[in-house]
């Protein structure tokens, strides 16, 4: 989830080292966060304690992890697995009608079902075996440099909690729902992570205005894109895959969808309160690579 940016340019340096060992990692005890105690106001779970001290509980679990480096499970209540479930089965009819085939399969490769909340050491070790990606829990949202940065290292920075039972269709925030159902399937692509990789290249050496064209191609791909497939087109974004109204949204008639093109996609705002109404088809994961990597050289 990206948030407000920050002045912050490192020098120049090769781009195509897709294999990061686990010592060229730099420090988590160092990244900068937002407030994570308060929730905002239009956040369902502000108000109920409950939910508030248990979010702080599974928050703090992930600055555990920026001290040691090692993710601790965690033991999900019951009430948290229902909304799981509930979200899981309402999402898989519409993911098996407009989902890329490349998602579908990575879920189960990855043990994502509908019956339990994943952990993020089973989905990062494999992760680890098929792509050298890795997941990172934390604790809240980062700042836009901060988070696409990690990237760079093949880190996709991962909250842990999941939204307030009292609206399972909705949250303001990234929650461990995005994370698993949207997010980290994708990563299993060998493509699909060395465009990321990208991404977190740019974002290290990037200028604001640069900045802010990444943050524009990072939301009309990695959460919104549609790729094309057979002859037909299919969602791959997680901002798609883990929306009941965007994933539908997204197919109907309101939506204008325009075939890829980088230089009009740096250039296209978008809104975070509103349904999308813009989106663009990619012609497939290996292009959206090529284009990219080019787009990062020419920083």
């Amino acid at each position: 989830m990206l948030t407000e940016t920050v002045s912050k340019v490192e020098p120049a340096f090769e781009i195509s080292n897709y294999a990061v060992k686990d010592e060229d990692l730099p420090t988590f005890r160092d990244m900068k966060f937002e407030n994570i105690n308060e929730l905002h106001l239009d956040h369902p779970g502000a108000k109920d304690e409950d939910y508030r001290t248990r979010r702080d509980y599974i928050a703090g679990l992930a600055k555990n992890f920026r001290e040691t480096g090692i993710i601790t499970d965690v033991d999900y209540s019951p009430r948290e697995q229902r909304v799981w479930r509930y979200v899981a089965e309402e999402l898989e009819e519409l993911q098996q009608k407009y989902a890329s085939p490349f998602y579908l399969r990575a879920k189960k490769d990855l043990g994502i079902t509908t019956e339990r909340i994943p952990q993020l050491t089973e989905m990062n070790r494999r992760l680890k075996e098929l792509t050298g990606f890795r997941l990172a829990p934390i604790e809240g949202l980062v700042e836009t440099r901060g988070f696409l940065s990690w990237l760079s290292y093949r880190v996709m920075l991962c909250t842990q909690y999941i939204r307030h039972h009292s609206h399972p269709a909705y949250t303001p925030e990234p929650d461990i729902v995005h994370e698993a159902i949207g997010h980290i399937p994708m990563f299993t692509n060998p493509n699909f992570a060395d465009f990321s990789q990208f991404i977190g290249h740019g974002a290290r050496i990037a200028s604001d205005q640069q900045l802010e064209e990444l943050g524009r191609l990072y939301w009309f791909t990695v959460e919104f894109g549609i790729v094309e497939h057979e002859g037909d087109i299919k969602a791959y974004g997680a901002g798609l895959l883990s929306s009941f109204g965007e994933l539908e949204h997204a197919f109907s008639d309101q939506v204008d969808r325009r075939k890829f093109n980088l230089e009009e996609v740096i250039n296209q705002d978008y809104s975070y309160s509103d349904m999308q109404k813009i989106l663009y088809v990619i012609p497939s994961y290996a292009e959206l690579k090529e284009q990219t990597r080019k787009y990062i050289e020419s920083f």
